[in-house]
């Protein structure tokens, strides 16, 4: 096989368990196809639980202790950014793009920090600026979208933006997009918006990606290009039709949707009722936008009906760009990844978001492979992590990896060989987050998972394969010290490269 291709698309915030072939009521016919024509690895894990340090993870393959961004708010370094896949396989002569949410710097920084996805340096980052940024080559990026807010207006935004606004009819969009018809029961941060979807950041960044693929790409070149989807982030705020494609009535609850706290380790109740650190801003942020009081079921209803319309609505970009490969002749020698920063809790526990509570539905992640050399309808259900994505294409692309890795590559189990133990993620919080420090270890194997405070010790241990649901915290139960141990021999064999704790520059 020649040098291939990779084409690596990403959501943000979509669940393991929230497609078609999972046995969800999600309609998400396109990445179903992809399950059946490749590999579906069915015990993928994100390596932090929240936005910049996954990113940064699937970007350098380092969990987040060591490349720095070891929670929101703190950005990548630029020289380490350049020596991930992208830098790696640019200089190996690739040609690398990105599209869509990169989320490698904060948004919202205290000031200035002369990036171009700081709302307060965008300014500084003309129509005509296309990268490179972070090793890639080529970039169109959106500063935030309504992911967090409404877009930026000029001068600040990026190039999302400056699609919205460059017609002079942005702030007539802006009151479409926050206009909502119908009730959703007054759910959390769920409307259905009256943005016209053509406007949404969600076709364009499949549609610049498609042009970029079909007319922008240097053809001499191997390509590599990151496709960064925004949704399904909240707030649930899906366009119609999308927003109705599902009917709430016919969506499936989770099976457990009770904040037992008493049963759960110290950190999750004060996560949940501590105040956060840091300014008023921050404080705001972390405290109502980041947090969602227990809903209803009706309320639920609501929510999971408009993330599967964010799924689908996603899904159908994913058919729009699997059909421009074909068009352009790239398919055959073009590996596809499908996958996700990080889940949502999505009812689960009486949870919705993120925060330091780790089970299933945060932590698990799609992820999709096809391409040459990818054995078809076949399912691993091996623990990986999507840390291991930059080494897998440093191993197919035959090029060494810029940075020490501490993911590994997936080729052997995408080729229908190979085994793994566990996989790994970390999380180190700040008092600013969750109004507490917390230095957070997970291990998940195929059947079992334990998560660990290294700061007081503390833990939570679930038996996964009798309790799917992570009902049964066994960290403190003498009859499975075996499994306690062996779960935490394998913490301990996380590299001995851990850096300082970093400042973040603001909320995210």
């Amino acid at each position: 096989m020649t040098q291939p291709n990779f084409l690596l698309i990403t959501a943000d915030q979509h669940r393991g368990d929230c497609l078609g072939v999972e046995g969800r009521a999600v309609k998400t016919p396109h990445l179903d196809r992809m399950a059946a024509r490749g590999t579906r690895f069915s015990s993928a894990i994100c390596p932090a639980p929240v936005c910049q340090p996954a990113r940064a993870s699937i970007l350098t393959g380092q969990l987040c202790r060591t490349h720095g961004v070891h929670d929101n708010g703190i950005d990548l370094d630029e020289c380490v950014g350049a020596k991930g896949f992208a830098g790696t396989l640019a200089a190996a002569g690739y040609d690398t793009s990105f599209f869509g949410k990169a989320h490698f710097s904060s948004y919202d920084p205290r000031e200035p920090t002369g990036r171009p996805e700081s709302g307060l340096s965008s300014v500084d980052f003309g129509p005509d600026w296309f990268g490179p940024y972070m090793g890639f080559n080529h970039v169109e990026l959106m500063l935030s979208g309504p992911s967090n807010h409404p877009p930026q207006p000029p001068p600040k935004g990026l190039h999302y933006e400056q699609f919205f606004y460059g017609d002079g009819q942005g702030e007539d969009r802006v009151a479409r997009y926050l206009a909502g018809s119908d009730s959703t029961k007054g759910a959390a941060q769920t409307w259905h918006s009256q943005l016209p979807p053509e406007w949404h950041y969600t076709p364009w960044t499949a549609d610049r990606a498609i042009e970029w693929l079909s007319n922008g790409r240097n053809s001499e070149k191997p390509f590599c290009a990151w496709v960064s989807f925004v949704d399904p982030h909240h707030p649930f705020d899906c366009p119609e039709p999308w927003s109705k494609l599902h009917d709430p009535a016919s969506v499936d609850l989770p099976p457990h949707r009770t904040r037992d706290l008493d049963k759960r380790p110290w950190w999750h109740r004060a996560a949940l009722e501590n105040s956060p650190q840091g300014n008023a801003d921050e404080v705001k942020v972390r405290s109502t936008y980041s947090r969602i009081d227990p809903q209803t079921d009706d309320q639920l209803r609501e929510i999971i009906a408009n993330t599967y319309g964010q799924i689908a609505f996603i899904d159908a970009q994913v058919g729009r760009i699997m059909a421009a490969l074909e068009d352009a002749g790239l398919a055959e020698n073009t590996i596809v990844i499908y996958t996700s920063d990080h889940g949502d809790w999505l009812g689960d526990h009486g949870l919705i978001l993120k925060g330091p509570m780790p089970y299933e539905g945060l932590l698990r992640v799609p992820m999709l492979f096809t391409g040459p050399g990818v054995k078809a309808g076949h399912v691993v259900d091996a623990p990986v992590s999507t840390l291991d994505i930059a080494a897998t294409f440093s191993d197919y692309a035959n090029v060494a990896p810029g940075l020490p890795q501490h993911g590994t590559s997936l080729r052997p189990l995408l080729e229908g060989d190979g085994k793994r133990d566990f996989a790994m993620m970390e999380w180190e919080l700040l008092p600013n987050r969750v109004g507490v420090a917390l230095s957070l270890r997970t291990v998940r194997t195929r059947s079992a998972k334990l998560t660990k405070d290294l700061r007081s010790g503390a833990g939570e241990m679930y038996d996964l394969a009798s309790d799917p649901h992570e009902l049964h915290n066994i960290f403190d139960d003498p009859g499975r010290a075996e499994l306690r141990a062996e779960l935490e021999a394998y913490l301990g064999q996380r590299p001995d490269d851990i850096g300082p704790i970093n400042t973040p520059v603001g909320p995210g």
